[in-house]
């Protein structure tokens, strides 16, 4: 019981904090819930939306220089890292100099994000879909989706969910 109201607390806080921080550019639905370690990084244009009942386990990142829409009632696993921008990069000029290319991301309603998924820049996670622990996830997925990782290769499967 004393571990509930701690992570509450702490919950609560992290809530509190990033709101803070970053005002209109995040808005968090209801009973939206965070474990320990979570990261929320917003640049000047970027913003980010998480729907209602998601829940986010330990040492989560999400990251936004352009937009990020998280639907409702998606689960992730531990260190699940979503980034809507890549690094350009140029052998001529400077690192810190070039740059990122952005394209949003968006989670659609009641998806569930493994273990240690890595989400990059412009691809959507089509509602009911399950995202395999391991995957770097660089292309879209359709609705009622398996992803998988099976060796070196994605694995993907049309599944139908009953209602």
């Amino acid at each position: 019981m004393l571990i509930k109201i701690e992570n509450g607390i702490s919950n609560l806080r992290a809530l509190i904090h990033y709101k803070m921080l970053y005002g209109k550019k995040l808005k968090i639905s209801k009973h939206v819930r965070f474990r320990k370690n979570m990261n929320i990084s917003i640049s000047k244009e970027g913003n980010i939306f998480i729907g209602e009942g998601t829940f986010f386990n330990n040492n989560c990142s999400i990251n936004s220089r352009l937009s990020l829409y998280i639907g409702r009632n998606v689960l992730f696993g531990e260190n699940v890292k979503i980034y809507d921008h890549n690094h350009r990069f140029n052998k001529r000029l400077p690192k810190f100099k070039q740059g990122f290319s952005c394209s949003p991301i968006k989670i659609e309603d009641n998806c569930w994000i493994g273990s240690n998924v890595v989400i990059l820049k412009g691809v959507t996670v089509g509602e009911n879909s399950v995202i395999g622990a391991g995957v770097v996830l660089r292309h879209s997925v359709k609705p009622n989706t398996i992803v998988s990782s099976d060796e070196d290769s994605l694995v993907k499967e049309q599944i139908n969910f009953v209602r």
